[in-house]
């Protein structure tokens, strides 16, 4: 009598789980839910996945220009490595100090990977020299080898800044501001040459990342971990 109680007793038990739990599964599958999770569990945990994130915007456009210690550099120098690419100049009295400061601590955090690597190309080719380029970077307390200052022909710059990158470079004719302007924006780039970036909370690329902000800063370090991962 005993052993019919606990078959009677197990029976219901079960009955009470299929009428609970079977419907719930049921409808998972039907919602494709379990699908789904196992698929998020797989890209927690796979870096490729998680890359898909960045916005590819397409390849950054191709260069040839002369470095800091007279070496001439183009975009194939980085290949194989993600680097971050700024326009500035060495005389800039506005925003360029911070963009620097904000670069210095990128090269900290990546200094030593041979992966990483930074371009800064003077939109004031005329006075930056490599000779000035190279005072500058050691002024700044460059360590790098990778971090390559870029100077060539004016025109050329500006063309590879406002029609290559769509990134704003001027010259100003009164002379304020050291005689320049340009945005205060970094590019990040990764191991193919192709622009990568987040995306703003409404789901659009932000192309390029603000060098004056350090909430910036620290999304563009944030995405060059996740590109070196690839």
């Amino acid at each position: 009598m005993s052993k019919n109680k606990s078959y009677i007793g197990i029976s219901f038990i079960i009955l009470v789980f299929g009428i609970l739990v079977v419907p719930k599964i049921v409808e998972r599958i039907k919602n494709d839910d379990i699908v789904k999770s196992d698929r998020l569990n797989i890209e927690s945990g796979n870096g490729r996945n998680k890359n898909a994130s960045l916005y590819t915007k397409g390849p950054a456009p191709d260069f040839s220009l002369t470095d800091q210690n007279g070496k001439t550099i183009t975009k194939a120098d980085y290949k194989g490595k993600v680097y971050v690419l700024e326009f500035f100049f060495s005389t800039c009295p506005t925003i360029c100090p911070k963009m620097n400061a904000n670069m210095l601590k990128i090269q900290d955090s990546f200094f030593g990977n041979r992966s990483f690597g930074i371009a800064s190309i003077t939109i004031n080719p005329e006075n930056d020299t490599p000779d000035v380029l190279k005072k500058h970077a050691e002024t700044l307390g460059v360590k790098s080898e990778n971090w390559h200052f870029l100077t060539g022909k004016r025109d050329y710059i500006f063309d590879l800044a406002n029609k290559g990158f769509n990134v704003y470079a001027g010259q100003l004719p009164n002379g304020n501001n050291g005689g320049f302007e340009h945005s205060g924006l970094f590019a990040l780039i990764d191991k193919d040459g192709n622009i990568r970036s987040r995306k703003d909370k409404d789901g659009n690329p932000i192309i390029y990342y603000d060098g004056l902000s350090d909430q910036g800063v620290a999304d563009l370090e944030h995405d060059i971990k996740i590109l070196l991962d690839e």
